[in-house]
């Protein structure tokens, strides 16, 4: 997939940018870092983000994030003036959770038949597992899929599992493909904490950003900013349950299960995506 190739060739990019955010490197610093042209890194950048690389470092400076935290004091709030707009509605995935009940959750998935692939994404390659219920694990792979699969036969130890990439592809072209009716289903396995933070970041709308505070509140529990933390890095599906859009309060990108570069990428990428929505309306 031409997204993955792209996120492959300015992965460089994206990590000098998150290392050298605040101080707002200039195109021409990013361009020689990765041994690029002006011009053609820019032309690359915009065709993966959908917008320019200043732009993008504009949309992720402390400044910008941090007023995005205080404008929206809770999620209810944000869900209600913007996850209904016209754009960031054109952005919504449509998911269906379901969470193993206690008794399921101890047997280990016995009963269960788990498929998985990896495909391409515009944040590198993805690892995506599932049962007839739903999703049950998305990861993002640094290399190969070993420790990915790995992972989740430790967590579901007693199912069984087959590859099967066709299977697969059909939910993975649908998550990052905006503007489809087709609910995504998900599979949770978590303790009821967990399973509480996780749907909690479900209502966070596309391309806009949280902080730990505010998800601690929106679950009824303002003081629990240090164990939310604890279950957004316990989060086993990546990207569609989102916590990289959580984010400090004071407006700067925390660490992240899978690299804190792909998080950057994934919140500058989502408000390109969402700009260009706007300028189409």
């Amino acid at each position: 997939m031409k997204e993955s190739i792209n996120y492959q060739r300015i992965e460089a990019a994206l990590q000098y940018i998150a290392q050298n955010l605040e101080a707002q490197p200039k195109v021409d610093d990013i361009a020689a870092h990765v041994q690029l042209s002006k011009p053609h890194f820019q032309r690359i950048f915009k065709a993966w983000a959908g917008i320019s690389p200043k732009k993008f470092l504009q949309y992720l400076t402390l400044k910008n994030l941090k007023k995005e935290i205080d404008h929206a004091p809770n999620i209810l709030a944000l869900s209600e003036t913007v996850g209904l707009s016209a754009p960031s509605r054109a952005y919504d995935l449509f998911v269906n959770i379901e969470a193993l009940t206690p008794g399921e959750f101890k047997q280990k998935g016995k009963g269960l038949t788990i498929s998985y692939g990896s495909h391409s994404s515009p944040f590198g390659t993805c690892f995506l597992a599932m049962t007839e219920r739903g999703i049950c694990a998305l990861d993002f792979l640094e290399e190969d899929k070993g420790a990915a699969l790995t992972a989740i036969q430790k967590r579901f130890s007693s199912a069984i599992f087959v590859e099967d990439k066709a299977k697969t592809s059909v939910l993975a072209h649908q998550i990052f493909r905006p503007n489809s009716k087709q609910p995504i289903p998900l599979l949770l396995s978590g303790t009821p904490f967990q399973i509480k933070v996780w749907e909690a970041l479900l209502k966070i709308p596309f391309a806009y950003v949280q902080s730990y505070q505010q998800i601690a509140a929106a679950i009824g529990n303002p003081k629990a900013s240090r164990a939310v933390g604890s279950a957004i890095g316990q989060n086993h599906i990546g990207y569609l349950i989102p916590c990289h859009r959580v984010i400090r309060s004071v407006g700067a990108i925390s660490e992240y299960k899978w690299n804190k570069t792909r998080k950057t990428s994934m919140i500058g990428w989502e408000k390109g995506q969402l700009e260009n929505v706007e300028i189409t309306k």
